[in-house]
Parts: C-alpha cells; structure tokens; sequence
C-alpha cells in the first residue's frame, strides 16, 4: 500500500510504480480528485489502473466520475456506516473480481505493470 498527501504526488507514484489498484478521493490538494482520475486515463503508461473513487460526496457524481473513467465509486458512508464498523475490504474484494472479470483477467495479476 503507498499513499500520496495529494494529487500531483498521485499522479507521480503512478507512473512511477504502475500500482495494481488505485482507491481515489476527490477532495486532493494542488489537483483536483477529478483532474488526477481525468490524466491517470490519458497517459498511456497509467490509463489501464483500475480506479475505485471513494468520497464522502454524494452518489449523484457516480455518473460523471465513471464516464471519466472510475471503474467504480464508493460513498464513505456506505462503507463506513458508524464509527469503527470499516466494509471497504469485503466491498473492494467484490469490485476488484467485477473489475477483472469485465477485463477479462481469470486472477488479479502481480508485480508492476501486470
């Protein structure tokens, strides 16, 4: 797991390592959530990363963050519905297998750039 403290960091570690999954809030400093989702999906290097966006803001932006590519979209408050209850394991388990299927990956594959 390797976190960045904003969006241009983001984008640099992704480029520079090729992770196998990026979880994505939109609230990022210096570039947007948006923006970063918008430039993973252009580079050639990053566009394939899976991205699962996760925000505490309101379902309604689903649509336009999937068009932009987000391979899906997590509201905090659904995978985090009280204090010290966390579903986002279990949930990122079933996304990631939705994601690979559609990809037509049998296992999620290892390593850099896999």
């Amino acid at each position: 797991v390797v976190c960045a403290e904003d969006g241009e960091t983001a984008l640099r570690i992704a480029s520079e390592q090729i992770p196998e999954l990026i979880l994505l809030d939109l609230l990022l400093s210096r570039i947007s959530g948006m923006d970063v989702l918008r430039r993973l999906k252009v580079e050639e290097e990053t566009a394939r990363i899976p991205v699962v966006v996760v925000s505490r803001l309101s379902k309604r932006n689903r649509n336009a963050l999937l068009a932009a590519g987000a391979d899906d979209y997590l509201e905090k408050s659904v995978f985090m519905p009280e204090k010290g209850v966390n579903l986002l394991p279990k949930m990122l388990k079933d996304i990631i297998g939705r994601i690979w299927h559609k990809r037509g990956i049998e296992r999620i594959p290892t390593g850099p750039g896999k």
